[in-house]
């Protein structure tokens, strides 16, 4: 897959998709950048810049992600959030499990 950042956000609204039709997931904004809400809570998000996908999990998780070198730490102005992380790789597939275990994660 390209590395074009809208053919990124389009991958990321259609995989979105399935999780929309849950009216308790909303389409929203987080510092700017698209994102997805459950229950007021955002669990992902797309860098536009990047095009990376930007999901919530937690922290060991997030840790494990950068230690295989998967994802990489989310740090807008140089400010690591424990508990985000970037996947820089397009991969449909990887990216549809990762925005389920994001939204299971705020859901828990």
């Amino acid at each position: 897959m390209s590395v074009d950042p809208a053919e990124r956000e389009a991958l990321f609204w259609r995989l979105a998709e399935r999780l929309l039709a849950d009216p308790a997931v909303t389409r929203s904004t987080m510092m700017g950048l698209p994102c997805l809400r459950a229950g007021g809570s955002f669990f992902a998000s797309l860098e536009r810049a990047t095009g990376n996908l930007i999901v919530k999990l937690p922290r060991a998780r997030v840790q494990e992600l950068v230690g295989t070198g998967a994802g990489v730490a989310f740090a807008p102005n140089r400010r690591v959030f424990r508990e985000w992380v970037a996947m820089p790789a397009p991969d449909p597939e990887a990216w549809s499990g990762l925005l389920a275990e994001a939204r299971a994660f705020v859901d828990a």
